[in-house]
């Protein structure tokens, strides 16, 4: 049971009304607000929403360009509550609100690390936080609003990551706006060739170009903000581009280029932020017809196997599919041994 009551966030889009959402389903009374009539009030019908004349918290969740205008806002009515905000850059956050002294014991700067390639109100989720890292800087505020940003944080789902400012700008230089820009950058090369080239594309080139469809303008921000993290990984790459440009023939340099990339992909952490997982795929053919689906995870229980994950392939009008479980080495072989006293058509587990 929550001791958290009451909420007002500022900012209508994808990430307020998520975290909007996920309050409401813990009983928490939420008010969202916005400057786009249409966004607030689609907002407050999602969440249930309604006034609240002197909220517990403050979620600020507005582009960084408005920021400093909301804590203006804030001042003028002096609001005694504790204060957040969401936004993907914190040393930029934290020199505005160090111009207001009456706010910055009261203010804690987050980030959840988590969003969509499409945003505003209407692609909010209240899952959108489940399970993910969400990071705080506790350097400046003081504990008792330490405390209740951490409680709304756990009410979301989420995992409170104590860093620094400093630290977590340079972090997501890597590991969020990096990406973004490479992403980008391979779309952008797609302008202008053929339609039929274009069709041929598979999870390869979807996979890789799938945030290329975020906001232009919230990102044009978000770079220009931290660029001073982001200048000397881009350079970075320049120089390793320029390598592989020079020895492109060169299969050994080619090799080791790839090699590199898994070596990185590798160092990923799997499920819940532990180290990445070495699965082991158990494929499973079945019939085109219903319960199986629902049989195969009875029978995964009977065998006490844990999934890790799941892909399924199934061409319209064929008359059987294919399952390919994800789990650990030992479960694997449990389970095939199982499936195969069974009677399922159950293949060998590979790597």
């Amino acid at each position: 049971m929550t001791h958290l009551s009451s909420v007002e966030i500022i900012g209508s889009g994808l990430i307020g009304t998520s975290i909007g959402l996920a309050l409401a389903q813990n009983g928490v009374q939420v008010s969202m607000k916005d400057l786009n009539e249409r966004a607030q009030v689609m907002a407050n019908d999602l969440v249930g929403g309604t006034g609240i004349p002197n909220p517990e918290v403050i979620v600020i969740a507005v582009p960084i360009s408005a920021f400093s205008g909301v804590l203006k806002e804030l001042a003028a009515r002096d609001f005694k509550g504790v204060v957040i905000d969401v936004a993907s850059i914190k040393t930029k956050v934290k020199l505005e609100v160090s111009s207001f002294p009456s706010l910055v014991e009261r203010f804690v700067p987050t980030h959840p690390m988590a969003g969509r390639e499409v945003g505003g109100v209407e692609s909010a989720r209240s899952d959108l936080f489940e399970g993910r890292a969400w990071i705080i800087d506790a350097t400046s505020a003081a504990p008792d609003s330490i405390a209740i940003v951490k409680e709304l944080i756990a009410l979301l789902g989420a995992v409170a990551v104590e860093m620094d400012s400093i630290e977590h700008d340079e972090a997501v230089a890597l590991i969020s706006h990096l990406p973004q820009l490479l992403s980008s950058l391979l779309a952008s090369q797609l302008q202008g060739k053929p339609e039929n080239w274009l069709h041929l594309a598979g999870g390869g080139l979807r996979d890789t170009t799938r945030i290329a469809a975020s906001d232009p303008a919230l990102w044009r921000e978000i770079i220009s903000q931290n660029s001073a993290a982001i200048l000397p990984l881009l350079q970075k790459v320049s120089t390793d581009l320029q390598s592989l440009i020079s020895k492109i023939s060169d299969e050994s340099v080619v090799e080791a280029f790839i090699s590199s990339g898994q070596k990185g992909r590798a160092l990923i952490p799997g499920k819940h932020g532990g180290k990445a997982r070495d699965y082991t795929f158990l494929p499973i053919v079945i019939e085109d017809k219903p319960g199986q689906l629902a049989a195969i995870f009875e029978e995964c229980a009977t065998a006490g196997v844990n999934i890790e994950d799941l892909s399924i392939e199934h061409s319209p009008g064929q008359e059987t599919g294919l399952i390919t479980l994800a789990l650990n080495q030992s479960d694997a072989v449990k389970l095939s041994e199982h499936l195969r006293i069974k009677g399922w058509n159950v293949h060998s587990p590979r790597k």
